[in-house]
């Protein structure tokens, strides 16, 4: 299954690699290791809920992701409020923005919820 929103979590993984390959040369390994595994986490959990073993299995994984891009988010927030690097996230931020709205249509489509438009 390769639909948007695989396409774009794992487009958000391999940004977020480059951002972290980049703070890891300018000696941030905090933070820069906590987003890394949020953003990640968030594709791997989409492609878990691809193999669900039941519709409250996937949207389980589908929920962990959402949590997981919602961390990835501030994680993300941080790196230009605090001046740790210099770094335009705005793309970034952008794309997981993008993620979270679809992961929450998901969600509530598979719990047979109206979704807001």
């Amino acid at each position: 299954m390769q639909g948007p929103i695989y396409q774009k979590s794992h487009l958000l993984s391999l940004k977020v690699i480059d951002l972290y390959k980049f703070m890891q040369e300018h000696n941030e390994v905090v933070i820069s290791k906590q987003l890394l595994a949020s953003a990640t986490s968030v594709g791997a959990n989409i492609r878990e809920a691809s193999g669900a073993c039941s519709r409250k299995d996937f949207i389980n994984k589908m929920s962990i992701a959402s949590k997981e891009a919602r961390e990835t988010k501030y994680w993300l927030e941080l790196i230009p409020d605090s001046g740790i690097v210099i770094y335009d996230v705005t793309e970034i931020i952008n794309l997981n923005n993008e993620i979270i709205k679809m992961l929450n249509s998901i969600i509530l489509t598979s719990q047979g919820k109206p979704r807001n438009r």
